[in-house]
């Protein structure tokens, strides 16, 4: 009786922010060990699921390095990193588009049907929804990596709008209509602006932002994650994200989270308890 008391207090506990969020699009970064796992893709995909069935708005982003680096690798071309961005040739880019918005993508949908939701796979070369320019560097030629400056929501809305998940690859057109590899970071944080979300959360592999002795910050403002910045207790891989996090905010997104994706039900457990498990990041 005890253990069915506890869940029901779960449930009323999840119960005003059920509410709170009800309709609202909740944009998630899906990526890192949530990605390999067996046991944490399955709980991603039923924590998407149920989501959708009471009101919210999931939409899906997903990353895919790992999973790109192995194939190059088997076939025998190595990748060169600057700045965290894969130097992307055209064979790179053609291992890029079969890898995500091919078997990575179709996975990612196949669980979600498997969970029992239904969802739909896209890339951001489809319908020209994620534009970019060729990103530079002082250092070396990138290649054909992206940055994101504008997302045409139309195709979302239209797989939300009929009932669907959307999962979308992080792969952006130009003017020339030539693809290119984007951040997925940076593609998740520029399509949750587009659709005005209430929340955007990034999947990590680590507990969220940490102070200087290591423990976990609950929750930043802006100006405070600016001042960590500065301070150098938020550095590294971590400031790219605080900084999409910030330019989702100031484009009108409500609330942002930087989460662990190796905790089993993290997106549910951010979303609809109290304390949270990872860093929320507001105005």
């Amino acid at each position: 009786m005890k253990d069915l008391i506890e869940k029901a207090e779960v449930l009323v506990e999840a119960l005003p922010y059920i509410k709170r969020f009800a309709n609202s699009t909740i944009v998630i970064k899906y990526g890192g060990s949530a990605m390999s796992d067996p046991a944490l893709r399955a709980s991603f995909a039923r924590d998407v699921v149920l989501l959708k069935f009471i009101g919210l708005r999931p939409v899906i982003v997903h990353g895919g390095g790992p999973q790109i680096g192995r194939t190059l690798e088997r076939l025998g071309v190595q990748s060169t990193f600057v700045d965290g961005l894969r130097v992307t040739d055209d064979q790179t880019m053609d291992v890029v588009e079969m890898v995500l918005g091919g078997s990575v993508n179709r996975e990612i949908v196949a669980l979600i049907q498997q969970a029992g939701g239904r969802s739909i796979g896209l890339t951001g070369s489809d319908g020209d929804m994620i534009r970019v320019t060729r990103r530079t560097s002082p250092d070396r030629d990138l290649g054909r990596v992206g940055r994101v400056r504008g997302v045409d929501p139309a195709p979302i809305h239209a797989v939300v709008e009929a009932g669907y998940v959307p999962v979308i690859a992080p792969i952006g057109v130009d003017d020339d209509g030539v693809t290119h590899n984007v951040n997925g970071d940076e593609a998740a944080g520029a399509v949750a602006r587009a659709l005005g979300a209430e929340k955007l959360i990034l999947l990590t592999d680590v507990e969220g932002v940490l102070d200087g002795q290591g423990a976990l910050i609950p929750q930043l403002t802006v100006p405070e994650a600016r001042k960590h910045i500065d301070e150098g207790t938020i550095n590294g891989g971590m400031i790219p994200k605080i900084e999409c996090c910030i330019s989702a905010l100031e484009a009108g997104v409500g609330r942002t989270h930087i989460i662990d994706g190796r905790i089993v039900h993290a997106i549910l457990l951010e979303i609809f308890t109290d304390t949270g498990v990872g860093t929320l990041l507001g105005r």
